[in-house]
Order: structure tokens, then sequence, then C-alpha cells
């Protein structure tokens, strides 16, 4: 299949006006301009996107599609009473909740054309539903305690879901472990998952300096969460002991920041020398600016992290945190914060954010030798961006098209492995609102406490 559009934007290579994608068996085959691939190739079904973007599809480096239903339920609190309210809030579930509400999720991250996940989970509900939806990318078996007497237990239960996680999920998927936080793991946590992670090959991914009282906790001993979220998890009679270093450096005393493929995410509150370590353990980062900056966390340090040679890419979180999984929507809000922090002095363009949210994510994940660009040998991993509309056109850049004028509505097609998982031209109305009415109902158990 030949796809065509005005713009297509390989990413790793100046994008061609008037282009054209060449897919078959799930693989790339070649990229160039339409009239020449039309040519050379005239018995290939055409498909033509006219005033439209073909990109790489969108790689979330953080997302949690099991709290989908939680959208709208804590939109006005900073992060540790958010943390609070949710934590209250989801102990009305059950597993098969979870599942309508990681189904939720993978519809929407289809739809707004991610093809790649970083999910973190504790019920599991995202393998299924990332694996019916075709979505590729890595989900993380999450693991918390803070009782030393708990961690070969918990260890043993994460590394056993693992296994059938595994069996579980499509090829698409591959199962990684994530330590929570430096707030609700022990360090011996911390260092039994660097062990295990060294012994299986498995991707870790964990929360690492996202809020001002993540770095308060581990630092000083003294914050919210260091007592209202102790006792909500039932730790409060645990002594903690401020450590004096920062969350970043705390953990890496315990050795998790030096296992291959470890992804951490926001890296907001950064002390003196957390970059080095950042970069020395080649540790890749998670930027996640719309939840940062809803939930009063903070803004990344994204130039001293680039600068440093920190892979980074662009995450949503969930929509219990962030309301909407809109890549575009990420990336421009991403694009202009870190302008107005930087000004002149480094005014990153839209095509830098472009590449953070496909290849830089997919170099995050270690997987940049199969997607994050259009390239031939790579898989057929392309969405198809509209920019018809009135407020697009005319455009002689479509990377800043892309990153100020669009949303995740007009993404008019999804392909993964060159398999379209979302068409806009024939979407299922019926069985979208027959989703739509299983998660209202799942909400209203959000509301009532249960009762629902």
């Amino acid at each position: 299949m030949l796809l065509a559009a005005r713009y297509v934007l390989p990413v790793s290579a100046p994008f061609v006006e008037h282009g054209a994608v060449l897919v078959r068996d799930g693989v790339i085959v070649e990229v160039g301009a339409r009239d020449d691939l039309v040519a050379r190739y005239p018995e290939e079904e055409v498909r033509d996107f006219g005033q439209a973007a073909l990109m790489p599809g969108f790689v979330d480096l953080h997302t949690h599609l099991e709290y989908a239903v939680f959208r709208g339920m804590v939109d006005d609190a900073p992060y540790s009473q958010w943390k609070l309210q949710v934590m209250r809030k989801e102990a009305a579930l059950e597993p098969e909740d979870w599942a309508v509400s990681a189904e939720l999720g993978a519809t929407e991250a289809v739809r707004s054309g991610i093809t790649t996940i970083a999910d973190i989970t504790d019920s599991g509900a995202s393998v299924g539903a990332a694996s019916a939806a075709g979505l590729r990318g890595v989900i993380y078996r999450e693991v918390s305690t803070m009782d030393r007497a708990r961690v070969e237990q918990a260890l043993d239960e994460a590394l056993g879901d693992v296994a059938r996680w595994k069996d579980a999920a499509s090829a698409r998927i591959e199962i990684g472990v994530a330590p929570h936080s430096p707030y609700s793991c022990h360090p011996k946590l911390f260092e039994a998952v660097a062990h295990a992670a060294v012994e299986e090959d498995l991707p870790v991914a964990m929360h690492l300096a996202g809020s001002k009282d993540e770095h308060d906790f581990v630092k000083y001993g003294s914050s919210l969460l260091g007592q209202d979220y102790r006792d909500a998890s039932g730790w409060s009679s645990i002594g903690w002991l401020p450590t004096g270093v920062s969350p970043v450096r705390y953990v890496y005393q315990w050795g998790i920041l030096e296992v291959p493929r470890m992804l951490a995410v926001h890296c907001v509150h950064l002390d003196e020398g957390d970059v080095d370590i950042l970069a020395k353990t080649r540790t890749a980062v998670a930027y996640c600016p719309r939840c940062n900056l809803k939930l009063g966390m903070g803004i990344a340090p994204l130039r001293e992290l680039v600068d440093a040679g920190v892979v980074v890419g662009i995450g949503t979180d969930s929509p219990a945190s962030n309301s909407t999984m809109d890549f575009f929507d990420e990336m421009r809000i991403g694009l202009l914060v870190q302008r107005g922090l930087a000004g002149e002095a480094r005014f990153y363009p839209a095509e830098r954010f472009v590449r953070m949210a496909t290849l830089d994510g997919a170099r995050a994940l270690g997987i940049d030798h199969l997607v994050g660009s259009l390239e031939p040998g790579k898989r057929a991993d392309v969405v198809a961006v509209d920019l018809s509309r009135s407020h697009q056109v005319p455009t002689r850049d479509p990377y800043g098209a892309v990153v100020h004028t669009t949303n995740q509505d007009d993404v008019l097609l999804t392909m993964i492995d060159g398999e379209v998982v979302f068409d806009r031209g024939s979407v299922d109305a019926a069985s979208f609102a027959d989703l739509v009415e299983r998660a209202d109902r799942v909400q209203a158990k959000l509301r009532d406490g249960g009762s629902a």
C-alpha cells in the first residue's frame, strides 16, 4: 500500500512535500515523492490523505491506561492531595472495572495517534487492553512496600505476574517491572528489583523526583507524603529517617538507576549533580509537561537534561492527572513552557518536540531500531494527521502545523505494523458508544463510593 499526503515527516530526515510511504507486510519499504513512487509501483493501492501529514506514531513514555475512568474525578488538587484522593477512590473498583477503564485508555491512545506505550500498572488490566488494541510497548508491573519484611514477598509476587503477563501479552508487548517511587519503596526493594532486572533482562521504570513533597520527604523526612500517604498505605508505624540527599541520589545509592533500559518518570525536582547521575547511568527520562503543570508539580529542567546527553521523550501520564491522552497538546504545552523558561537562549523549534514524541521516545525504550521514524526497514507504525482546517492553512512548516494547530481529533489513521488500528472514516460508533456506557457505570462507582 502507498500512503500519500501533502507532507511526509520521516523525523530522521527532512520532510517530503507531496510525499508517500510504501508499506508492505508490516514494514516500511520506501519513503519519497508521491509521483515517483506511484510511477514505480503502478499496481500498488494508493491511499491519499490530501492536506495532511504522515508521520511516525507517537511513543507515549508514561501511561496508566487503567486510570481512564478517573478522568475529571480529581481535577483541582495539588499532587499530594490528588494522590490521596485517587487512592481512596480506587478502592471502589473491581478487576472487571479496571479492565473497562484500561480498554477506554487503549482506545483513546490509538485514536490519538499513539502507537507505542510505556505503561505502569498494578492490576495488569493494561496487558489485555493494549494487546487487544494492537498497541506496541512496554508494560511494567508496579511494585511497592516500605516494609523491609515484605520486600522479598512483594518482589516475588511481582515477578510471578511478570511471567503470567508475558504469556498473556501480544507479540508487540514487552513486560517489565516498576518500583513505584522513593516515597513508597523500602531501599532494599530498589536493590532487589535492580538485581532481578539484570538477571531476567527486564526493563525498569519508576516515578522519580516528581514533586516537592517527594523531594522534601526523602531529603528532610517531613512532608504530606511522609505523613498522610504513609497512613493511607498502612506504613505509618514504619520508621523513616531523612536521607539528606535528593531522590535521584538516594535511589542511585541502591543501584536501581544502573540497570539497563531504565526509565525515570518526571524528574522535575533535581538537585545539583542529579542530571550528571542520570546521564552517567544512561537513565532515560519521560517528560510529562501537562501532568506536571496541572498538579503543580513543577517543570522539568529539559535544557540541562538534553545538554547532558540524557535521552528525553514525552509521556501523557493518565487521564486521572492529565484529563486526556492528547499528544499534540503535550508537545505544544511542553514546548511553550520550555520556551518561556529559556527565552531566546534556548528556543526549541517545533521539530525538536516532534522528535521527542517519536524517535527519542523509541530510543528511551531501546526500540529505535524498530520504530520512531519513517525509514525503510522499520516497522510501519504510521499516523496520518489532518492539516486541512481553516485554522491550519496555508502552511509551509508542517512541524509547526502539527505542534501548534492540531489535536487528537485531527488523527485520520493510526497504523501499527502495517495494520490499521484506527480509521476515522470507518469508526464503529455503536461499539464505541457501548464502551462509553460501560465506562460511565464504572465511574459511577468512583462517584458513589462503590454503591453503584
